[in-house]
């Protein structure tokens, strides 16, 4: 639960810092598109200024409507609305060359407001209009005896801004929204997985544990048929006996692999020196040995393990390592070394058995991960075994490697971490 919150408020965070990196960049480019207008604006300003500086056609006819001479036979209003219409694109074509492309519109007057013309789409809105005065010089002013000033406007300029950065806030919120999606997607089938686990866990707890009742029942009824035996029955109930106990250990082994995965059980350890440890355990496994006639062989270098464990636990994990070592191969030939190497304690266990592909290295210690050979199973089991084994040595702040090749045997390294350092 504490791991979910913490992924949740990292994705929360993560995105609420894109976020603001976003908007920064937003900034910047507006502010950056307010600077690019601003500077062609003043371009815009210097060519209307000259285009309107000397006597021409249309500076001769703005002249004749402000000042409503009768030079034309026409009534001083057709020529003032003659010189707006003229002025306007004449703006417009100012504006569109220097790819100025915007609602405008404008407003020739004097110093004291006295307007003289406007343009035919004037804003009436004042509050929502910004305005760009120039003031005229040469032939207009000077006919008209004051100063003169050509105001231009334009309104919601910032949905212009926004559309000349469109190449930057389009595909940021598409990526955006991509990384969203995908982020949602994952929690969604990790949390969906990670229910399907609880359910899976939970029922084999609850089987297992169902199982323990009859398996316990077929110990007590072989140890009473043990009492009474003739030469006939006694293997039958001895291959009995010794099933029953195998399908218990099975069992505590599920039951121990799933209780150390959900984090329900915490592995004590306490320092102890491993070695006795050791040559006790494998002493137990060259009795077996013996008794099945495979060879195996053992290296203790001299010196004390001195290391954190938790030996059951330990111990389970070796002795995993050594039956697997016994049931994949044809004629057994195991050996178990044992050294400190720097600052770790190297424990290696080597087999001849026909080896692991490289391809199946990273999956061995999967749960329930079997290496596929085809419909042949010569050596039954769940899975479990090369799983537990990785649990308990990563509970040991330990690593497991593999050292093997098809048809070369295997070796698996267990390396822990020693506690006088030797």
């Amino acid at each position: 639960m504490k791991l979910k919150k913490f992924y949740i408020c990292l994705f929360i965070i993560s995105l609420a810092g894109l976020l603001v990196v976003q908007y920064q960049y937003l900034r910047i480019g507006l502010n950056l598109a307010k600077f690019q207008f601003s500077e062609k604006l003043k371009l815009v300003e210097t060519d209307i200024k000259k285009g309107l500086e000397s006597e021409n056609q249309l500076s001769f006819l703005i002249a004749k409507g402000i000042t409503k001479d009768e030079y034309f036979k026409l009534s001083p209003d057709s020529v003032q609305d003659a010189s707006r219409h003229f002025l306007n694109d004449y703006v417009g074509s100012q504006l569109s060359a220097h790819n100025i492309k915007t609602e405008y519109s404008y407003r020739l007057l004097e110093a004291d407001s006295t307007e003289h013309l406007h343009s035919p789409n004037y804003f009436e809105k004042e509050e929502a209009v910004i305005k760009y005065p120039i003031e005229l010089k040469g032939y207009l002013p000077g006919n008209l005896g004051r100063p003169l000033i050509l105001e231009l406007q334009f309104q919601d300029l910032n949905t212009y801004f926004l559309s000349q950065i469109n190449g930057l806030i389009i595909p940021s919120l598409f990526f955006l929204a991509g990384i969203i999606l995908v982020v949602i997607w994952v929690f969604r089938r990790f949390y969906m997985q990670t229910n399907v686990i609880t359910i899976t866990n939970d029922f084999i707890n609850n089987l297992t544990h169902e199982l323990k009742t009859p398996v316990f029942s077929i110990g007590v009824a072989t140890k009473i048929l043990e009492k009474d035996l003739n030469e006939r029955q006694a293997p039958m109930v001895e291959i009995i006996r010794q099933q029953g106990e195998r399908l218990n250990r099975h069992i505590d082994q599920v039951l121990e692999l799933a209780s150390l995965e959900s984090q329900k059980k915490l592995v004590q350890l306490q320092e102890i020196d491993l070695r006795p440890f050791l040559e006790e355990w494998c002493r137990n496994f060259e009795k077996m040995a013996l008794l099945e006639q495979f060879d195996f062989k053992f290296e203790l270098k001299p010196g004390e393990f001195r290391i954190n464990a938790n030996t059951p636990h330990l111990e389970n994990a070796i002795l995993n390592l050594l039956d697997n070592a016994r049931k994949y191969s044809e004629d057994p030939k195991i050996r178990l070394k044992a050294y400190s190497e720097g600052r770790k304690l190297v424990i290696e266990v080597c087999d001849n058995g026909p080896g692991i592909p490289a391809s199946e290295k990273s999956l061995i210690f999967k749960k329930y991960y079997r290496i596929p050979s085809g419909n042949l199973h010569r050596v039954k089991g769940h899975g479990l075994g090369l799983s537990y084994v990785k649990e308990i040595v990563k509970r040991h702040k330990g690593k497991i490697e593999i050292e093997s090749s098809p048809g070369q045997g295997t070796t698996m390294v267990i390396k822990l971490p020693l506690k006088n350092g030797r």
